[in-house]
């Protein structure tokens, strides 16, 4: 992925609004320019008017997450920057990560826990390990971008897809997940068990199918023989190469491709108008863990994460779905309205150690 230098000043217009009512100068609307290694992406206007705490001691804060440093990076270190707080980081998957603040217990030192999909969030909450968000944070995000009790807060939207090498004509692309049992796509096939985003639209399946067909679609599917991978990246390099046909992934993946290589690029996203648990659009999202020490900051991270500026960062530059409303999408994207999404909702999907259990009971996780 190109490597990204945001401008600080978009950031400290920005972050001024979160802590209006404290003493310092008041910022005017601010146009900045967020740029990226080959292009400039967009001149954003920042109407942000409010003030910037200057503390003397911001403290830290110390984040367990989910999500690569390749995608958030960057954002983090951006919020460092504009409020000083010294954020130490520990990246892993999400479910690993979520297990290890469980088996931490009291000691964790985790204040922030970022997760790329709903499960290992709702496994927390489930466990008692997650807090009730301040509604000044959760009131800014789309309703289907956030739990109901409160205890986690979505940050960015992520879809569903199938990725196909852009060669195959659209008449025989599948219009189901079905559709990929059929045995003409034996040996064509990609999907990585491990990834949390397939184990989390296994468990909207189980949701949305129950238990019976989507164990047996799983065995289907295993008698087409997929190639496994351990991610979604992957996928998307072999079905350009013509390794396999399709791939089961999410819609970014693609993007970040393209705008490397270009439109000649061979493969696409395919969004499946069924509205079956093909078409789900999840959220990476993040809550503060119950034993952190320090919970205004991760109040305040969780603020800039919602900021409209933050959100403009993960369209732009991660081709994500931003969650609050008055944020601008990525010209590549599909828009939200224009994806038949089946009737899910964020609480349906949290049962990742549920799907884990099908998954080794058919020999597809250790």
């Amino acid at each position: 992925m190109n490597s990204i230098v945001v401008t600080v000043a978009l950031f400290v217009a920005a972050f001024a609004t979160i802590f209006a009512g404290c003493t310092t100068e008041v910022l005017k609307a601010v146009p900045v320019e967020v740029v990226a290694e080959k292009e400039i992406v967009k001149i954003i206007e920042a109407p942000m008017v409010g003030t910037i705490v200057k503390d003397l001691d911001p403290g830290e804060l110390v984040l367990y997450s989910g999500r690569s440093e390749s995608l958030v990076g960057n954002i983090v270190k951006q919020f460092e920057q504009v409020t000083g707080i010294d954020v130490q980081v520990k990246y892993g998957k999400t479910f690993p990560i979520a297990t290890m603040i469980l088996e931490e217990g009291l000691n964790s030192p985790a204040d922030v826990y970022f997760a790329q999909d709903p499960g290992g969030l709702g496994f927390l909450a489930k466990e008692g390990r997650l807090i009730a968000i301040p509604r000044s944070i959760t009131d800014r995000v789309a309703d289907w971008a956030k739990p109901k009790d409160g205890k986690w807060v979505g940050i960015s939207g992520r879809a569903r897809t199938l990725v196909h090498t852009a060669t195959i004509e659209s008449a025989d692309l599948p219009s189901s997940l079905d559709d990929l049992t059929d045995p003409k796509w034996k040996g064509k096939l990609g999907w990585a068990p491990t990834n949390s985003s397939f184990q989390t639209m296994v468990t909207g399946m189980r949701a949305s199918w129950g238990e019976a067909k989507t164990k047996q679609w799983l065995t289907d599917m295993l008698a087409n023989e997929p190639i496994v991978y351990p991610k979604n990246t992957p996928q998307v390099a072999a079905a350009a190469a013509e390794e396999i046909s399709i791939g089961l992934v999410n819609h970014y993946y693609l993007h970040r491709f393209i705008s490397e290589r270009g439109d000649t690029f061979n493969a696409r996203n395919l969004f499946l108008s069924d509205g079956g648990p093909g078409s789900l659009v999840m959220v990476a999202g993040a809550g503060i863990i119950d034993t952190g020490k320090n919970r205004v900051n991760a109040e305040k991270f969780l603020t800039f994460m919602t900021s409209k500026v933050a959100q403009q960062y993960f369209t732009e530059q991660i081709y994500e779905y931003p969650v609050v409303e008055g944020v601008k999408t990525h010209r590549l994207l599909t828009p939200l309205a224009d994806l038949n999404k089946p009737d899910l909702t964020i609480e349906d999907l949290s049962d990742l150690e549920g799907t884990q259990v099908i998954f080794r009971d058919l020999g597809m996780l250790d």
